[in-house]
């Protein structure tokens, strides 16, 4: 398959997939969200898109999990920004479910170095996580752990620098979220703001724009 068809595919197949996130997101809420995301099955489309093109034709075998993080970032993103919750139905199976796929292609490849990267990225995104949850006081949440070292595993697969990269972008982006809430909404500085989309976006953007040095 071209790189242009894989693309172009991945894209279609992206906008049933926003509706499904729109009805996971709604359950998760309980309630509709159509109203506030009417382009969501169209960011959707956009995003798969962009994955296809970043993973074809390199590295193919790897394109279901990589499809499955986006979707899951975009459910979980939504999640957290409207009830300031990561639930456990959706952060429990998102390990083993990207595990899985990333085992396969890792089989696939014949590349199973791969695999024990993106564990080892998955354990110390976990300890950073873990830290952080012990001295933040209740500014970082068990979801946000649980959503970490899911991007850990995902983005370790890839490589060091991408999960590196990836964790950076998520610091950056949420901190100068809270300067932007605090200056402008008059926020105080303990309160919770979430942190899961900036989790999903950061790994999202290294995903997508980071050189990779894998072959």
């Amino acid at each position: 398959m071209s790189g242009t068809l894989a693309v172009l595919l991945a894209g279609l197949l992206g906008l049933p997939a926003g509706w499904l996130a729109r009805v996971a997101a709604s359950c998760c809420r309980r309630g509709e969200v159509g109203g506030r995301l009417p382009l969501l099955e169209a960011v959707m489309g956009l995003l798969w898109a962009l994955v296809a093109r970043r993973l074809w034709p390199s590295h193919p075998a790897s394109l279901p999990a990589y499809l499955a993080l986006a979707f899951l970032c975009v459910v979980l993103a939504i999640t957290d920004w409207q009830t300031r919750l990561l639930p456990n139905r959706i952060t429990y199976p998102a390990f083993p479910l990207v595990a899985v796929l990333l085992l396969a292609a890792s089989l696939a490849e014949h590349h199973l170095d791969a695999m024990v990267r993106a564990l080892a990225a998955a354990a110390l995104s976990g300890l950073v996580f873990a830290a952080l949850l012990l001295v933040s006081s209740g500014g970082m949440g068990a979801g946000d752990l649980k959503f970490a070292v899911t991007l850990g595993l995902a983005l370790g697969w890839w490589d060091w620098g991408t999960t590196v990269a990836g964790l950076v972008a998520a610091f950056l982006l949420g901190g100068i979220a809270a300067l932007i809430a605090m200056l402008t909404l008059g926020v105080d500085r303990t309160a919770r703001l979430p942190f899961g989309p900036w989790l999903a976006v950061g790994a999202l953007l290294a995903l997508l724009t980071v050189p990779s040095c894998r072959p």
